[in-house]
C-alpha cells in the first residue's frame, strides 16, 4: 500500500473568538458572584429583601420627604409644632445644613479670611492629587513640596501674623478644618515614627529595644481619650514655668503619638513576614544594615501591610472625633455645638440631618482612603496574591 506524506501548515493565525455567554455580561457576574452556591442565593435572597423594606424608606427620609429650602426652624416645622408641614412628617432639614455650612466646614474661623484656608486646602489637593498618580512626573519633587514645604505654607496661611495677614488663633478654628488638620499631621508623623519605633523594637541594642517596648505598650495600653487629657493639661506641668503650649499643637503631638504606637505593630508584623532568604541576600551582597532596611526589607515589608497600614489611617481620621473631649470642635463636634447652640435650628430633625451629614463626610473620606489602598495593592500585587 502506497504512503502519502502529506502535511498542512497554518499560516495565519486562527481569528479571535468571542467569550462564551455563560462567562460575560451581567448574568455571568451574577452567577458568579450573588449565585454561585446555595448559601450565596440565601444571602442574595435576604439582602435583597432587606434592601427592598429599607431602600425606600432610607431615600423618602434623606431626599424625597425632606425639605429643601428654608431660612429657620419653621421651614421644618410640622402644623402641630408651629409650622406648615404636613402632621407626623418626618424627613431631613436640609436648610439647616446650607444655612450652617461655612460653620461646619471653618468653625468660628473669621469669615473675611476664609479664602486662606480655601487656599491652604487648594494648594493641599494640587499637591496631593499627582502624588497618587503612578505615572505623574516629578516624584520625588512632588513629595518633598508635600510632605517638608506644604506644612509651613499652610501654617503661614492658617496662623497669619506674617506677610500682612491677620493672626487668627486656634480656638477660633473648628468643623472639617480642624479634623484634616489633626489627620494630616498625624498621618505624617505617625508613619515614620511608626517605622522608627519598629526597627527599635528589633534592634539588637538592648537599650533601644527596651525604650521602643517601654514607649509602644504604654501608649497602646491606654485609651486616645487618656493621651489627649494628658497632652492638653498635664504636659504644661512638665515645661518651665511660663512656657505655654497652644491646645491644638498638644492635641497634634497627642494624636500622632498615639498613631506611632499602633503603625509601628503593624510595621513590625510586615518585618516579621519577611523571609529569611532577604536578609541572608541582602547580606551576601555586602550591604550595610541601613542599605538593607531601606532598599531591600522595608519596601517589601511595607508593601505586605498596606491594609493594616491604611485602616490605621483610617482610625486615626476617624479618632480626631475626640478631641471634643479637650473642648476643640472637630467636624462632629462642630455640628453638635451647631445643633444644641442654635434655637433658631431647634427641631425634631435637625439633630439627625446634621449627625447624617457629618456620617456621610466621614464616609467619603475613609472611603477614599480604602479604595486607593485597594488600587495599590492591586498596583504592587507581584508575587504574594493568592
Amino acid at each position: 500500500m502506497q504512503q502519502h506524506d502529506i502535511a498542512w501548515v497554518r499560516t495565519d493565525m486562527t481569528l479571535a473568538q468571542p467569550a462564551p455567554n455563560s462567562e460575560v455580561g451581567i448574568l455571568a457576574w451574577m452567577r458568579k458572584n450573588l449565585f454561585a452556591t446555595r448559601a450565596d442565593m440565601l444571602l442574595t435572597v435576604v439582602a435583597v429583601i432587606i434592601a427592598a423594606w429599607a431602600l425606600p424608606q432610607i431615600l423618602s427620609w434623606l431626599f424625597f420627604n425632606a425639605v429643601w429650602v428654608g431660612t429657620d426652624r419653621t421651614a421644618c416645622l410640622t402644623i402641630e409644632q408651629g409650622g406648615q408641614l404636613p402632621a407626623g412628617w418626618s424627613a431631613a432639614c436640609w436648610p439647616f445644613v446650607s444655612n450652617r455650612f461655612g460653620y461646619f466646614m471653618f468653625g468660628r474661623y473669621p469669615l473675611e479670611e476664609r479664602w486662606r484656608v480655601i487656599l491652604a486646602g487648594a494648594i493641599f489637593v494640587g499637591l496631593l492629587v499627582p502624588l497618587l498618580i503612578p505615572r505623574a512626573p516629578l516624584k520625588r519633587a512632588n513629595a518633598i513640596l508635600f510632605f517638608g514645604i506644604y506644612p509651613f505654607i499652610a501654617f503661614v496661611l492658617l496662623v497669619g501674623g506674617v506677610f500682612g495677614l491677620p493672626y487668627v488663633e486656634t480656638p477660633l478654628w473648628g468643623g472639617l478644618m480642624v479634623t484634616l488638620v489633626l489627620a494630616y499631621v498625624g498621618i505624617v508623623v505617625s508613619l515614620p515614627l511608626g517605622i522608627v519605633l519598629a526597627l527599635g523594637r528589633r534592634s539588637r541594642m538592648p537599650t533601644i529595644k527596651l525604650l521602643s517596648v517601654i514607649f509602644i505598650e504604654t501608649v497602646r495600653g491606654v485609651p486616645l481619650v487618656t493621651v489627649l487629657f494628658m497632652a492638653a493639661f498635664m504636659l504644661p506641668l512638665f515645661v518651665p514655668p511660663g512656657t505655654t503650649f497652644d491646645k491644638l499643637l498638644r492635641a497634634l503631638i497627642g494624636v500622632a503619638l498615639f498613631s506611632s504606637a499602633y503603625m509601628a505593630e503593624v510595621v513590625r508584623g510586615g518585618l516579621q513576614a519577611m523571609p529569611k532568604g532577604q536578609y541572608e541576600g541582602a547580606d551576601s551582597l555586602g550591604l550595610s544594615y541601613w542599605q538593607k532596611t531601606g532598599l531591600i526589607i522595608m519596601p517589601q515589608a511595607l508593601k505586605l501591610v498596606i491594609p493594616g497600614i491604611v485602616n490605621s489611617f483610617i482610625g486615626l481620621f476617624k479618632d480626631t472625633t475626640l478631641v471634643l473631649v479637650i473642648s476643640m470642635f472637630d467636624l462632629l463636634g462642630i455640628v453638635k455645638q451647631g445643633i444644641s447652640g442654635d434655637a433658631n435650628w431647634a427641631t425634631p430633625q435637625t439633630a439627625r440631618t446634621g449627625y447624617v451629614f457629618a456620617a456621610v463626610i466621614f464616609w467619603i473620606f475613609c472611603f477614599g482612603m480604602s479604595r486607593y489602598s485597594q488600587y495599590v495593592e492591586r498596583r504592587l500585587e507581584t508575587g504574594h496574591g493568592r
